[in-house]
């Protein structure tokens, strides 16, 4: 072989080299991912934030309310630049999956991270933090001995002195959902019509009305989502207020939790790129950037609750698998219009 054959050889390794060179870093630029999220920004965005900077992947959001963005993917259909949707209330991820806007993921990291009772059966959305919904009361009027069970609420010992927060609140209507998949319809329908009857107020328009109510002796006692709880408690700590765990006996089932989560879309474009993100969004780094920022519950076992959500005390969950959720969240809703829960 001649020196003018050696160095074309060269040089065409070199060029070839220099091609793979170039499609990768171009590849590793531009891979990215399009969520749809009914997540607040301030609360997500450090979240995509780390994951940029750790994978080099954009994530392009759109932010707005569960109901039209659910709305917004059912007519965009396989036109949509969306690859994952992020939202809050197990009710809210069955009907995605129901109207047929997500698809199943096999996944051993997610299925590792995530509890089965935290998932859908099918795979198709999945748990990313876990939020409870027990009872809150006022410590200068209330002994928490003298406190149980959901359930209980309907005690006529409660009469005037317990206040809700609207039955149109999904999280209501989950909770709901829950207790009927638990004791049936019949027996559920007498608890919630007993908690009708015991209502010092009509119900209020949120969780943090409720609790203000309480703390003004409006109530003695409601039912919120804890991390209402830990941000009101955060601008007032002085206000009389305390967390008690409803159902811890052994022959109770323990606190309904709930979840936000997320799943993949059913025409999403980077589909295996959106399977990573979920998959690192289980993980012990997300776990901690999700729950902390918003006060909830790393759903991953293996992580630990931030201190200052810990220091509400230990519970046992209700171990009944979310879905229910949004599988009797009709049935629930037509039973709270029977019983007057407005």
């Amino acid at each position: 072989m001649d020196k003018h054959q050696s160095l074309l050889r060269r040089l065409s390794g070199i060029f070839a080299a220099t091609a793979m060179l170039s499609v990768a870093m171009t590849a590793f630029a531009t891979s990215e991912i399009v969520v749809y999220s009914a997540r607040n920004e301030q609360l997500i965005k450090p979240l995509f934030d780390a994951y940029t900077k750790e994978t080099g992947t954009t994530i392009k959001f759109l932010t707005d309310k569960e109901g039209p963005l659910l709305q917004k993917l059912k007519a965009e259909g396989a036109n949509t630049p969306a690859d994952i949707l992020i939202t809050v209330d197990a009710g809210n991820l069955w009907q995605a999956s129901n109207l047929g806007l997500l698809q199943p993921v096999k996944s051993k990291t997610l299925l590792d991270n995530v509890p089965a009772h935290l998932r859908d059966p099918a795979n198709q959305w999945f748990g990313l933090s876990v939020r409870a919904r027990t009872i809150i009361y006022n410590k200068d009027k209330v002994k928490p001995a003298a406190l149980s069970t959901y359930e209980d609420l309907g005690n006529p010992k409660w009469k005037d002195r317990l206040c809700l927060r609207t039955s149109k609140a999904v999280y209501n209507q989950s909770l709901v959902a829950m207790m009927i998949n638990e004791y049936g319809e019949p027996k559920t329908e007498k608890i919630v019509k007993s908690w009708v009857a015991n209502l010092a107020t009509s119900p209020l328009s949120n969780d943090t009305r409720a609790m203000e109510a309480v703390a003004a002796g409006q109530c003695d006692m409601t039912v919120v989502n804890t991390y209402y709880y830990g941000a009101l408690m955060k601008k007032k700590p002085k206000l009389p207020l305390a967390i008690f765990w409803p159902n811890q006996n052994t022959k109770d089932s323990g606190v309904h939790v709930n979840i936000s989560g997320a799943g993949v879309t059913r025409h999403a474009k980077h589909r295996a790129d959106a399977v990573k993100f979920l998959e690192w969004m289980s993980s012990e780094k997300a776990q901690n950037l999700l729950a902390d920022a918003n006060m909830e519950y790393p759903v991953n076992p293996k992580v630990k609750t931030d201190a200052e959500v810990a220091a509400w005390g230990e519970f046992k969950q209700n171990p009944i698998n979310v879905v229910k959720a949004g599988e009797l969240q009709a049935t629930a809703v037509k039973l709270m219009d029977r019983v007057r829960y407005k």
